[in-house]
């Protein structure tokens, strides 16, 4: 691994430690901040998420256009930065509103991922970039092994040290990327500035100028992404809710998701996709990803679930596969616009995806629901799934994973 890849790994690593902190002990803040019951916290968890998600579809093609104009580095950087100050609002936020007016503003730099994917495909040849794009991955899994466990921990300490915590990750991780990390993007592959392009139609629109193929792979992240919503939205509600489990549990059950996720994308990956090819390994990871979401939905006692997170373990594979795909059909020149509609695709999925994740739990969580069933969210993500690999199929018919140089 060379040095600018490797401090890539690293930044997804701390900025997703960062984020899986705090996940353990949002349901408790929210519920203390607004005085509501557990399901009426999920619906409000749901509506922030919305509204980070709505903020980051408007705003990731402008920093994916930035990124194409001015480079990777003063991006990311700036998105480091602010996700730190982000965790420090959300510490000291004493009302509801502090809460999403941080949340608010972490929407509109959150670019870190988006700009790291753009970052491995300047850096990586195109025969490279579905390995790679998984150590991405991998390094997200192995923050969500260390992250949630470490909030579990700090909870213990107060419900809002998580939230320094991960101030102090993300800050750090700026300074040190500051002094060390390098451009990626050569000054002959930057493109001018323009709004027409930076904007979440015109981020949209890019797939349908680039091929059919693209835009198929497009609705199939989109599609896909609707589903996946579902872990992070309900997890912690969900396993609370049906097996009465502490934020040390919860911790340790995403720190189990992110240990298989990060053995599959980090092992597995730069394996697996070179010998059966990303279109194979898709379609593998969409199943595997099926059975997992219906055992989560069904899971009668708790071991169930970490059942779930085998059996689903190769669904970690399908996005780093799909970016492999769709960034052999784009230029040089647009691989930041690339992932810009990536992140606008992704957001369009979390507009859509935590809210009807955490209404549906809401619905057949509550006291006086018609039918209690709290799994219920995961059947939706099955459903998605099932969708996505129909989309998916068309793509491939198509002719997915054509390079394209110019």
């Amino acid at each position: 691994m060379n040095k600018a890849l490797a401090f890539i790994f690293a930044t997804v690593l701390i900025d997703a430690i960062g984020f899986g902190v705090i996940v353990p002990v949002m349901p408790g803040l929210i519920v203390s901040l607004t005085g509501k019951s557990f399901a009426g916290a999920a619906e409000v968890s749901g509506m922030i998420m919305l509204l980070y998600a709505v903020t980051q579809f408007i705003c990731g093609p402008v920093i994916g256009g930035l990124s194409d104009r001015f480079g990777r580095r003063p991006v990311l950087l700036a998105s480091l930065l602010a996700f730190g100050l982000d965790y420090l609002v959300m510490a000291f936020a004493p009302t509801l509103a502090w809460l999403v007016v941080a949340r608010f503003f972490a929407g509109v730099t959150g670019a870190s991922f988006s700009t790291a994917y753009a970052y491995i495909a300047d850096i990586s040849p195109p025969e490279k970039r579905g390995p790679n794009f998984g150590l991405i991955g991998m390094a997200f899994g192995l923050g969500f092994i260390i992250g949630p466990a470490l909030g579990g921990i700090a909870a213990e300490w107060g419900e809002r040290v998580p939230f320094f915590l991960a101030a102090a990750l993300a800050l750090g991780n700026a300074a040190y990327g500051f002094f060390i990390l390098p451009e990626s993007l050569a000054p002959e592959h930057r493109r001018p500035f323009d709004w027409r392009r930076a904007n979440p139609v015109g981020a949209l629109m890019r797939f349908r100028r680039s091929s059919p193929t693209v835009l198929m792979l497009g609705f199939t992240v989109l599609i896909w992404t609707i589903g996946y919503q579902s872990l992070f939205s309900t997890w912690n509600y969900y396993t609370i809710e049906r097996f009465g489990w502490s934020p040390g549990e919860v911790g340790w059950s995403l720190a189990a998701v992110g240990l298989v996720g990060a053995l599959v994308q980090g092992l597995l990956s730069r394996r697996l996709i070179p010998r059966f090819g990303a279109r194979n390994i898709v379609v593998a990871g969409v199943i595997s990803g099926i059975f997992g979401y219906l055992i989560y939905a069904f899971a009668a006692a708790p071991w169930v679930m970490y059942v779930g997170i085998v059996v689903a373990a190769l669904q970690g594979l399908v996005f780093p596969s799909l970016q492999s795909l769709m960034s052999a059909g784009t230029s040089p020149s647009e691989q930041g616009e690339l992932q810009g509609g990536v992140a606008s695709l992704q957001s369009l999925a979390a507009i859509f995806g935590p809210p009807m994740m955490t209404q549906s739990f809401a619905a057949f969580s509550a006291a006086d629901a018609p039918i209690y069933f709290p799994g219920a969210p995961y059947v939706l993500a099955a459903c998605c799934s099932v969708i996505a690999l129909m989309v998916f199929s068309r793509a491939i018919s198509l002719g997915a994973g054509r390079p394209v140089t110019a």
